[in-house]
């Protein structure tokens, strides 16, 4: 951890002080928890009145705010800035420096990178090709002509299938497996028969895999994760589906195969898609939604089965009304009924003036 100044952190991030400059910032933390020495950032205008009373040294905004007690940093986008900041303060992981152990088990057919580090016990198969400064985890396995650019780091129990594509500086997570055969198969007499898998998956530049992932290979197309993207634990995508760049699933997500995921798509945590259908760009799902309709572009759909956010708000709300409304229903059936029965010709009641 290193210390900044808080002119130089400004300077750093592109915004301005309104305060003391010369406040030495030694580490990053919540509104809540700061100490002197910290600084903070405040996005969400709920947290506003913890401004007041934060012992934090500074604090990054998005705009000057009158009467703060603490010195204030700026910036027109204050989390991005917060992000700056941390990777200056802290820096990222550092990973240890092996070379290549003696106890992995490295092909002699494999290519590897210059300044790659290969830790004990995992494998690397026939004809991988693996870029220069990757960092291999152990236990990690790299199957049979499987391609990894540069930069990449993968963590322990990873595994690679063969014929698999990863770009640059792709970060996948302990225990995630990519390529693995997509759940297809034919059903015949009551029994079901395998189909091969003969596509691979391709992991564009810049994505990042959370742990337990499953990735399943294209039955005939390849499956693709596009630039940029990011995928929290547990994600499961089908066989031959494309997400698109710089999208964010949020743990416990699954996406049934040969689905298309537009660009910049939000989806979140253990919301499901089923197969066959488009999700356009800049789509949000909310949080356990269940998707089972193509969506257009910039919509925000919610719920199970998954609506427009503004009409599954109306929606869903009427749910615990329901038990009630349904009694309400019978009441007026049953008056309904009555009045009826008083109106059929030849009813005593109905002859009386």
């Amino acid at each position: 951890m290193q210390e900044r100044t808080l002119g130089d952190l400004a300077q750093y991030v592109g915004g301005r002080v309104c305060g003391d400059p010369n406040l030495v910032i030694r580490a990053a933390a919540t509104l809540g928890s700061a100490q002197e020495g910290d600084i903070s950032f405040l996005v969400n205008r709920k947290y506003e009145r913890q401004l007041q009373t934060t012992r934090a040294s500074a604090v990054i905004v998005a705009k000057e705010i009158a009467g703060a007690p603490v010195s204030l940093l700026v910036a027109e986008d204050p989390y991005y800035a917060f992000t700056q900041v941390m990777v200056l303060l802290y820096g990222h992981r550092k990973h240890k420096e092996t070379g290549v152990s003696t106890q992995a088990a490295v092909s002699p057919s494999a290519r590897i990178g210059e300044n790659c580090h290969i830790h004990n016990f995992a494998t690397i198969a026939d004809n991988a090709r693996i870029g220069a400064g990757c960092v291999i985890y152990p236990c990690a396995y790299i199957g049979e002509n499987v391609t990894i650019g540069t930069g990449c780091i993968l963590y322990p129990s990873v595994t690679i299938y063969e014929g698999c594509r990863l770009g640059e500086r792709v970060i996948v997570n302990a225990g995630s497996a990519i390529g693995v055969d997509g759940f297809g198969y034919a059903t015949h007499n009551g029994e079901h028969y395998k189909i091969p898998q003969v596509g691979a998956v391709v992991i564009e530049d810049d994505v990042e895999i959370g742990s337990c992932c499953g990735i399943e290979r294209g039955t005939l197309d390849d499956t693709v994760i596009g630039r940029g993207s990011k995928l929290g634990d547990l994600v499961t995508i089908g066989h031959g589906t494309r997400v698109g760049p710089y999208c964010l699933l949020v743990a416990q997500v699954g996406i049934a195969g040969s689905t298309t995921v537009g660009h910049h798509c939000v989806i979140g945590g253990q919301a499901g898609i089923v197969g066959h259908i488009t999700i356009g760009n800049n789509v949000t799902i909310g949080g356990r939604a269940g998707v089972i309709n193509s969506v257009a572009d910039g919509q925000t759909v919610l719920g199970a089965p998954a609506l427009e956010a503004n009409q599954a708000r109306r929606a869903y709300t009427m749910l615990p009304h329901l038990p009630e409304m349904r009694q309400d229903i019978r009441n007026l059936q049953s008056k309904l009924r009555k009045i009826a029965s008083l109106l059929e010709p030849g009813s005593k009641d109905a002859a009386e003036p």
